[in-house]
């Protein structure tokens, strides 16, 4: 699946969208609002940038329905795929957002987390590592490494920090479809894997708990949860892999 330059610079602006779509839900972060607030400032810029939600609708397994919203709001002990609510959100509450969306035919993905108000030194320490794991992971997306360095880089800072990295969901490459081959874990062994080559764009997502990585879904069967119950975090960003340095698509 490999993107010549000018399917990379479509798909820059796929996520250049998605930038200041989270940027915008971030500043809108507070006690007090809702996901569903966020769902539908998300809704509201993506139409005005003429562009189309890459999760709304999106099929789900089995008898699961399509995934109901534009983006994934996961809040405390909910890892990814959260379904945006009418809850307020409260004061040391720790919210992951993610968000894509279709461009001109190609996709853009990145995710976030975020403090509601004042949080917890352990919550603060998690949100930072799993950012830190991803960009790690970023410097790892050149020509001739493995798809097993990245994983490892994220396994590394993530362990190394005490937190637990989530096995049972994975990056993914990205392109005219939202989910491309390969997948792209966030543990394993250096050296092995598919190796890299330029025009691989990769969709690079740590997912990191405070506790054990072991997951639950939830009933509305789309909601990840930690099977323990305690906070998760998560942060990802569309990298292209080119000769030279990985360009971070979803950030200027």
């Amino acid at each position: 699946m490999l993107k010549s330059k000018a399917d990379i610079d479509v798909m820059r602006r796929a996520n250049m969208i998605v930038y200041d779509v989270l940027c915008a839900l971030k500043e809108m972060v507070r006690v007090g609002i809702t996901t569903a607030e966020l769902n539908e400032k998300a809704l509201e810029m993506t139409l005005a940038a003429r562009a189309k939600p890459a999760f709304l609708g999106y099929p789900g397994v089995g008898e699961v329905r399509p995934f109901p919203a534009v983006i994934c709001a996961s809040v405390n002990e909910c890892i990814v795929h959260g379904i945006p609510n009418d809850v307020p959100l409260k004061e040391g509450d720790v919210l992951s957002i993610d968000y894509g969306c279709c461009y001109e035919g190609f996709f853009g993905d990145s995710a976030v987390t975020v403090p509601v108000g004042e949080i917890s030194e352990a919550a603060a320490k998690l949100i930072s590592v799993t950012a830190e794991a991803l960009e790690d992971a970023i410097l790892q997306c050149r020509c001739g490494k493995y798809v097993g360095d990245i994983s490892s880089a994220v396994q590394r800072r993530v362990e190394s920090n005490g937190f637990g990295v989530v096995r049972e969901f994975v990056g993914h490459g990205i392109g005219r479809k939202m989910h491309e081959p390969p997948h792209v874990p966030n543990f394993g062994k250096r050296g092995q894997g598919e190796q890299l080559r330029a025009g691989m764009v990769l969709a690079i997502e740590p997912m990191v708990t405070a506790g054990s990585y072991e997951v639950e879904v939830l009933e509305d069967g789309w909601s990840a949860v930690t099977k323990d119950r305690s906070l998760a975090a998560h942060w990802e960003h569309s990298i292209a892999v080119t000769e030279a340095e990985p360009v971070v698509l979803s950030r200027p």
